[in-house]
């Protein structure tokens, strides 16, 4: 299972919201890379980026940030945050991100991520935030209307491979994943799933592990890691025990 330590950008510094809350934000880190260098250097396979000032504005706000962490880290970086475009998309794999994901778009727009799995094979992820399983979009704002598992299910059918589920009610709260909700998304809708939102401790990567097989890829954990909740390089061995 793959730990994804999330790093979430607003005004080009790290921060972490509760529940998405952008009145809840706390600065940990003025410059990003450096959190990606702290968790390259704690043995992260793969970085979670999240552009909250894009999410908001519709298209990538924090290139420049973006663009410093993939240059003090060769590990692969997954981003996202208000991409709802190909040429957004193209912009920031041509700076090195390795997977781009899509969120509001995909309840808007399946035609266009469609499109996107076509053309960039592979680099696409879904992101799919729901509060009691139904889809929230424009930054948790709005609602999709949607059922997170209809959604899921349609994004595997236009070619998505992995999605990351964000149970927004735990985002930010410490309170533990939504294991439940989340091995029923994996199995139910037959894409590789990333859990996050709510990654506490140590428990929950435990309570995570027995649902590999049936499709949770791995999952993120942001305020847990900048807490000290959770030692990274610890989490990442727990989820590579058999």
């Amino acid at each position: 299972m793959i730990i994804f330590p999330a790093i979430d950008i607003r005004n080009g510094h790290c921060v972490r919201l509760v529940k998405g809350d952008f009145k809840q934000e706390t600065i940990f880190a003025k410059d990003p890379s450096t959190m990606a260098e702290k968790w390259t250097a704690a043995g992260a396979e793969f970085i979670h980026v999240v552009d909250l000032d894009g999410a908001l504005a519709g298209s990538s706000q924090n290139l420049a940030a973006i663009s410093k962490i993939l240059s003090k880290t060769k590990v692969p970086v997954q981003v996202g945050g208000g991409i709802r475009t190909i040429a957004n998309i193209e912009k920031l794999l041509s700076l090195g991100v390795n997977r781009v994901i899509l969120g509001s778009v995909a309840v808007k727009n399946p035609q266009l991520v469609k499109e996107a799995c076509r053309k960039f094979s592979g680099k696409i992820v879904a992101g799919i935030d729901a509060k009691n399983g139904i889809v929230a979009v424009e930054g948790w704002g709005v609602s999709g209307n949607m059922q997170a598992l209809e959604l899921a299910k349609s994004m595997g059918q236009v070619g998505v491979e992995h999605i990351v589920f964000t149970d927004i009610a735990r985002d930010g709260m410490l309170e533990g994943v939504n294991v439940e909700a989340t091995a029923d998304l994996a199995a139910r809708s037959g894409v590789k799933v990333i859990a996050s939102g709510g990654v506490a401790g140590l428990s929950d990567i435990e309570k995570l592990k027995p649902y590999e097989k049936s499709g949770i890829e791995g999952c993120i954990i942001g305020k847990a890691l900048y807490t000290g909740a959770i030692d990274l390089a610890a989490a990442i061995k727990l989820a590579k025990e058999a």
